[in-house]
């Protein structure tokens, strides 16, 4: 972003893990949860979901448009920026994302939640520290917690947010404000039991999915769906689980007709899929920073 750039010269955070590579999981991240499938509501590379207005290829424009955003605010992480250079760097992003899409609202989500996780791991890696969860949701708090407790109260004007407000949910600037406690609490614990298992890749990804769906508060399905189609899809999401989830004979097709309702009622949970993005994201950077 060009008024942050003034100031904040994105460089390598520190031998543990650059900028680049913090963005570059970033980027890799968000294609996992475009690979995944079947992915109630959401779109694949073989179906639209519930969107009529976008597709995989949609989304591959938006990728590449933010490649860079992803780099540039994990540097800003890493010098010490105030929130309100992150928040500039974000609003630059998603016009980025904007103009690439056509207008289209691919990825407004990822950039503020995976934006902001980006800048707290860049921190991190500044002070030589490995990016564990734990250390991620602490520096996040520590550095911008108070900016982001004053910008969850701001009067919302999106969808997602005023959907939030009229229904009494946590919206997803309430989300960040508390640390993301569904990523940190249920999305990686999820991830990291699924994985334990040896589940197949793709059932860790759909569990560790249907885990998140089950307890957010998904601005976007009420949004689409009001406050019975939220809890609709959380009841489902519970169903799932309880009957073995995905590595469970028939588990797929399960998924699958989950997504064919969730279609016909035009549900899309697009919280959970950026929340399930930013725990890919977790589990590439561990993978990444020397131990």
């Amino acid at each position: 972003m060009k008024h942050a750039a003034t100031v904040y010269k994105p460089h390598a955070c520190a031998p543990t893990l650059s900028a680049q590579a913090i963005g570059r999981a970033a980027t890799l991240a968000l294609h996992d949860e475009l690979a995944l499938s079947p992915k109630p509501g959401l779109v694949t590379p073989g179906d639209c979901g519930s969107h009529t207005d976008m597709d995989a290829h949609t989304f591959m424009r938006s990728l590449f448009a933010l490649r860079g955003y992803f780099v540039r605010i994990a540097g800003l992480g890493a010098d010490g920026a105030p929130f309100d250079a992150l928040e500039r760097c974000g609003i630059d992003a998603e016009a980025r994302m904007l103009a690439a899409t056509g207008g289209i609202n691919t990825h407004r989500g990822a950039i503020f939640m995976l934006g902001l996780l980006c800048a707290a791991a860049g921190a991190v890696a500044a002070e030589g520290r490995r990016p564990h969860p734990s250390l991620l949701r602490s520096a996040l708090l520590d550095r911008w917690g108070d900016a982001l407790a004053t910008r969850a109260r701001r009067p919302p004007t999106l969808p997602g947010g005023l959907a939030a407000r009229r229904l009494g949910l946590r919206s997803a600037s309430a989300e960040a404000a508390l640390g993301f406690p569904v990523l940190f609490e249920t999305a990686v614990p999820a991830m990291q039991a699924a994985s334990t298992r040896g589940h197949a890749r793709q059932h860790v990804l759909l569990d560790t999915l249907f885990n998140v769906m089950a307890v957010l508060d998904d601005s976007n399905l009420a949004h689409r769906g009001g406050i019975e189609g939220l809890r609709h899809a959380q009841r489902a999401a519970n169903g799932f689980l309880a009957a073995g989830g995905a590595s469970r004979p028939g588990g797929e097709a399960a998924a699958g007709a989950i997504g064919d309702d969730f279609v016909r009622r035009r549900l899309s949970p697009g919280g959970a899929a950026d929340t399930l993005a930013a725990a890919c994201w977790m589990q590439r950077l561990a993978l990444l920073a020397p131990r």
